[in-house]
């Protein structure tokens, strides 16, 4: 699968609430109640991601969760980033 233009990236962005391009990565934070609820959220996420053998690097600050996706192999951001990005907006909306 191969790595998306700026272009493309920028027009499917517009779909994604919250999203933001910087570097070769989509990027997002999760503000969530408390402490296990990001841990929750973050169990979730890793579920899909083993599923979909798609890793996103995630950060944990107390309650706030951020993600950054990227396909390393492919040296940029692909479609696959795009697919687990609404997977986990999907997730973090059952949190909230």
């Amino acid at each position: 699968m191969a790595a998306l233009s700026k272009v493309e990236i920028q027009q499917k962005l517009k779909d994604m609430q919250g999203w933001s391009h910087m570097g070769k990565a989509l990027h997002k934070k999760y503000t969530l109640k408390s402490f296990m609820p990001a841990i929750n959220l973050v169990n979730k996420i890793a579920a899909v991601a083993e599923k979909e053998a798609h890793h996103p690097d995630i950060t944990i600050n107390y309650n706030i969760v951020a993600i950054s996706l990227s396909t390393h192999s492919e040296g940029g951001i692909t479609q696959k980033d795009f697919d687990l990005a609404r997977q986990i907006d999907q997730l973090a909306s059952e949190h909230s």
